[in-house]
């Protein structure tokens, strides 16, 4: 058995605006391993159509508060990384609705250049053009 593909990243956000489904019930609480679980989610697809983000509002059981400011180096899901054609463009799309870079747009070798750029909830997002 090998691996096909990644399906999804699942994160769990605190500021959830227009949820496109809620998730309730004996089977959700099971295949969490939490009871009375109430949640909305979206799935946010990859304009490829090859990843997709699961992006989760808890509204019950409440869980413990992380540190949105948390540097990339914290143990758990820190990054997630997406290929794009232009980074300068994405950045400066990013920056105006209001993302911020954790450090610089740096060159990789010959290979990309790659930056970090943290959106809501403190999630940091990678971009990475690549080069040639």
């Amino acid at each position: 058995m090998t691996i096909q593909r990644m399906e999804h990243v699942g994160i769990v956000v605190d500021d959830f605006a227009g949820a496109t489904r809620s998730s309730s019930g004996g089977r959700v609480d099971r295949v969490m391993g939490l009871e009375g679980v109430r949640a909305e989610i979206a799935m946010v697809e990859t304009p490829d159509g090859h990843g997709r983000l699961e992006l989760t509002k808890f509204h019950a059981p409440s869980g413990r508060g992380g540190d949105r400011h948390a540097p990339a180096n914290t143990p758990g899901i820190r990054h997630v990384a997406f290929a794009v054609d232009d980074i300068d463009a994405v950045v400066a799309s990013l920056r105006a609705r209001g993302a911020e870079l954790v450090g610089e747009v740096e060159r990789y070798e010959d290979s990309y250049r790659l930056c970090y750029v943290r959106g809501p909830e403190g999630i940091i997002v990678e971009l990475a053009e690549q080069i040639g």
